[in-house]
């Protein structure tokens, strides 16, 4: 069917909105154009087999499990046209030709009732029934049902490959008429063939030999943009290849389009999955060749964490081996995910970095997974995801995402990442990319990363579809590519801007820069009066003690009890202090936390009378003196005590001595990594953590990873 023809009967079919307008919103359009014309499809692919069909079941028992007579039917489904029969069936007695103006709605249902499970399914997904409701409460059905029974949509007038350039149309349309909510479900028809012809772009020769099978993935199906898109795009490399689709989606509705589009091309309906990739992969013994995804963006995982730390801590031998990304972004978990799906090669995809660079502190701007039996396999498994700009650089080294690059880099996967320009999607204006994946990259390519900018290259759109304001014509896309394939840096004549970089200049070694801690002593009374409040509720306490606590007797039995107040202590501490849970209001409202913060306070006067108010600004001399003075005053002090008592009598002081934590009798000084001579003894000294800095160290193959660092 020549484009034009396709798209003019893509047209006449949306026209039916023309009707719809009014009575429901251009968002609804689609959910009744789409089933209408799925329905009217099948029904005419099955023309020919229906009596076949209907004397068959006839014959069968209505008690037998669904299973059991779909296997004794399917064989009815044979003709001439289609030698091995079709996936789906009807069992109803009646066709949108012959359905009656009368009692419609209810002979609707029951002929959606009469199909075999998997097209059943797709109707219910679609909640096509409530609107066929809606439609008759409308007095609209009879008229929409009459414009698509006379359509036809026959494989002799339709092939199965032109029908699915009629749908995909209609799935665009109905994308454009939902820009409000599009972005969750739909990817813009530009961005689709981008990354489609980018990973198949080194396969192109190879898929148009004879004979080839080859299998396509999107773990986040949407209505079936990538997986139709690498469909078309084999289809016209080689209509004799086959491209066997497989998906999984979240959406019910989403996954409905997506079924109901494989349904329609003639793939198997039940490679289609629904349901959570991430928390329940219902591909799980799947690998594929090419996969394309594009996951949302941001999205939280919090919801689904049990299953996915769970597998996370099987290591490899699961999906999310390398490291788990924070549980507000979710985009790395997909990542993962496709790596895990690639097909075994037998060979490494080559030691890219220096050995010296597995080290935890290692963080990437950035070979299989183990437990996958290595087998031969002459192609490469590709990948091609589109990624806002956060699993760039969110994470530092040693976190999840600097882990799961680091991971990426090490085994040579990554070949290329492409800047789109902004405003390019339904749902937001950010800056986005697209990342080829690869684990059988060609000799030129090992080793090494792409990076393209194709940011400046995108044309205005004569009308914005909500957030989406750029397209990237077939010139854009095509320079991109041809760039892309080139694997150069881009000249002067070239309009996407291309570098290349070696896989270890995304590296680098984090080093923790500490300095010594330095601390002035000294026994004040505002310092011991502030004993008297606990660190951890210090302002609350203050409050309460000054509203509350004025006629509390320290050292009497009532001191902290607040049981004949509590109410009003409650009423004010949730209006000024709302942040506090009810765990640390009771804890609040016991006299113990007030006792024992008296009794410290008690504790370090006592103190105070030994030691005096002198300051003292080597508190390494300050510390004996102390321990001394609890012996003499014949005090004890615990752990928390303690260091509240210090936290209140210290503060620091740039020209104080340094802070020593620990001394070595048996160590040789070394300045550089925190050891230091004083006089016979080797010490270290507390590190103040105000001052910490790290060091973000390139790496460098050349040079040993010790060297490097020093230097």
């Amino acid at each position: 069917m020549a484009n034009d023809n396709f798209s003019s009967l893509a047209a006449f079919i949306w026209s039916v909105a023309d009707l719809l307008r009014g009575d429901f919103k251009r968002s609804q359009y689609g959910r009744i154009i789409l089933p209408f014309t799925l329905l009217r499809r099948l029904e005419c692919v099955l023309e020919d087999s229906k009596d076949a069909v209907l004397l068959k079941a006839s014959t069968i028992s209505t008690t037998l499990p669904e299973e059991s007579i779909e296997k004794l039917i399917k064989p009815a489904t044979r003709t001439t046209m289609n030698p091995d029969g079709l996936q789906f069936y009807n069992v109803a007695n009646m066709s949108l030709v012959t359905l009656g103006a009368q009692d419609m709605s209810a002979n609707i249902a029951a002929y959606i009732q009469g199909f075999s499970r998997d097209a059943r399914e797709i109707f219910e997904h679609f909640n096509f029934m409530e609107f066929v409701v809606l439609l008759d409460e409308a007095n609209l059905l009879y008229k929409v049902v009459e414009r698509f029974r006379w359509t036809d949509l026959s494989p002799r007038a339709v092939s199965n490959h032109d029908m699915g350039l009629i749908f995909e149309e209609l799935i665009r349309r109905f994308a454009e008429s939902s820009n409000e909510t599009a972005g969750e479900h739909f990817t813009p028809r530009d961005i689709v063939q981008l990354a489609t012809s980018l990973i198949f772009t080194n396969d192109d020769d190879v898929l148009t030999q004879a004979g080839k099978v080859r299998t396509i993935y999107d773990p986040t199906a949407g209505t079936g943009g990538f997986l139709s898109s690498g469909m078309e795009h084999v289809h016209e490399l080689n209509p004799k290849a086959v491209l066997r689709a497989f998906g999984q989606e979240l959406n019910p509705e989403s996954y409905a389009i997506c079924k109901a589009d494989m349904l329609i091309k003639g793939q198997p309906v039940e490679r289609i999955k629904l349901g959570n990739t991430l928390s329940n992969d219902q591909l799980a013994v799947e690998r594929f060749d090419y996969m394309l995804s594009n996951p949302p963006f941001g999205v939280d995982w919090k919801k689904i964490d049990g299953p996915i730390i769970a597998e996370h801590k099987r290591g490899f031998a699961g999906r999310f081996g390398p490291g788990l990304p924070r549980v507000s972004d979710g985009s790395l978990l997909f990542l993962m995910h496709l790596i895990s799906k690639m097909r075994p090669v037998s060979a490494s995809a080559g030691d890219a970095l220096s050995k010296g660079t597995s080290s935890k502190d290692t963080s990437f701007t950035g070979t299989l997974f183990e437990g996958l039996d290595p087998s031969e396999h002459e192609l490469s498994s590709r990948i091609g995801i589109i990624l806002n700009g956060s699993p760039l650089f969110t994470g530092g080294a040693g976190s999840g995402e600097s882990e799961i690059r680091r991971f990426i880099f090490e085994h040579d996967y990554l070949e290329a990442i492409i800047a789109l320009p902004t405003d390019m999607f339904y749902n937001t204006g950010i800056a986005t990319y697209i990342w080829i994946l690869n684990n059988r990259k060609s000799s030129e390519r090992k080793g090494k990363v792409q990076l393209i900018d194709a940011t400046h290259l995108a044309s205005k759109m004569r009308k914005s579809l909500g957030s989406k304001r750029n397209e990237l014509d077939q010139k854009a896309r095509k320079n991109i590519i041809e760039t892309y394939g080139r694997f150069a840096p881009a000249d002067e004549s070239s309009e996407a801007k291309s570098k290349i970089f070696a896989n270890h200049e995304f590296g680098y070694r984090r080093v923790t820069i500490e300095r010594p801690l330095r601390l002035s002593a000294r026994f004040t009374d505002e310092a011991i009066k502030s004993l008297r409040f606990n660190k951890s509720f210090d302002m609350a306490m203050l409050a309460i003690y000054e509203q509350f606590g004025r006629s509390w007797l320290e050292g009497s039995q009532n001191y902290g009890d607040l049981s004949a107040v509590e109410a009003d202590v409650r009423i004010m501490l949730k209006a000024d202090f709302s942040e506090l849970k009810e765990s640390q209001v009771k804890t609040l409202l016991d006299p113990l936390i007030w006792n024992s913060q008296l009794k410290l306070m008690i504790k370090a006067a006592q103190l105070k009378h030994v030691i005096g108010t002198e300051q003292f600004d080597d508190f390494n001399e300050f510390e004996s003196l102390l321990n001394q003075a609890i012996k003499q005053a014949a005090i004890s002090l615990d752990k928390s005590e303690r260091k509240q008592l210090i936290e209140a009598i210290t503060w620091k002081n740039p020209d104080a001595e340094r802070v020593i934590k620990k001394a070595h009798d048996k160590a040789t000084p070394n300045p550089l990594y925190g050891l230091f001579a004083m006089g016979s003894k080797v010490v270290e000294y507390d590190t103040d953590s105000d001052l910490r800095d790290h060091e973000n160290i390139p790496l460098d193959p050349s040079q040993s990873v010790t060297a490097l660092v020093e230097a």
